[in-house]
């Protein structure tokens, strides 16, 4: 029997070889971050990524799924690297100087600033709840690090955890002010900041830092070629 042929793309020239799921993802991005997702249509995404727009549905229940994948996109690596952190028999501050230095990469990769859509009000739709739960495991990721600290004392857990992913996570409104922040660049300074929270003395963090940047390079890949790149993130071989 004849193979059938899949259904045609609206406009060829905008193929890029990734996968129509994935040129959706892309389209979606860069849409919800400059128009706004509840002024992004399903027509304009579909249009963006040169698919006709009942094709997008063989892909998406809707324009949702779309955002929540995205959002999951910006999670499911770090909560992973913050589950083999947690195994690796390194020291504790080491660990979360890694884990915070990749977190910061992975939002800081991305062309599109897709932790933006945090913010977003229509998270709080049940829809996205498996989202909700993933950033709710990896801040329990940071609070189980921040709990064995060295001098970390137990009813500081809560808060001191709390902090360090809010210095994580302020790359985010960073890049909103400053479109050109370089991940090699920050990433670094985050993790380091993270360190003097918990009562790292500048002669500790050489030391931690050493650590960490070996740490860090036994990831895996962290997935964010998945989305265009931020030609800012990375410096050019």
């Amino acid at each position: 029997m004849a193979r059938r042929p899949g259904r045609p793309r609206a406009n060829a020239e905008q193929a890029t070889g990734r996968g129509t799921a994935q040129d959706l993802l892309d389209a979606a991005a860069a849409l919800f971050c400059t128009v706004g997702y509840t002024s992004t249509s399903t027509y304009a995404i579909a249009e963006r990524a040169g698919v006709r727009q009942a094709s997008m549905y063989h892909h998406f229940a809707g324009k949702h799924a779309i955002l929540h994948e995205l959002l999951l996109g910006t999670v499911r690596p770090s909560l992973r690297n913050a589950e083999l952190l947690a195994r690796i028999d390194a020291g504790v501050p080491a660990r979360l100087w890694a884990l915070a230095a990749a977190d910061v990469e992975l939002l800081c990769a991305p062309r599109d600033n897709l932790g933006a859509l945090y913010f977003l009000p229509e998270l709080s739709d049940e829809r996205f709840a498996p989202f909700r739960a993933l950033h709710l495991a990896l801040r329990a990721g940071y609070a189980d690090l921040v709990g064995q600290y060295p001098g970390v004392r137990g009813e500081d857990v809560g808060e001191l955890s709390s902090l360090a992913i809010g210095l994580v996570e302020s790359v985010i409104l960073r890049r909103r002010e400053e479109p050109d922040l370089r991940a090699d660049d920050v990433a670094p300074r985050v993790a380091d900041a993270v360190q003097r929270l918990l009562g790292a003395t500048p002669a500790g963090l050489a030391a931690v830092r050493a650590e960490g940047l070996a740490l860090r390079a036994t990831l895996p890949d962290l997935g964010v070629a998945r989305f265009p790149q931020n030609r800012a993130a990375r410096p050019e071989n």
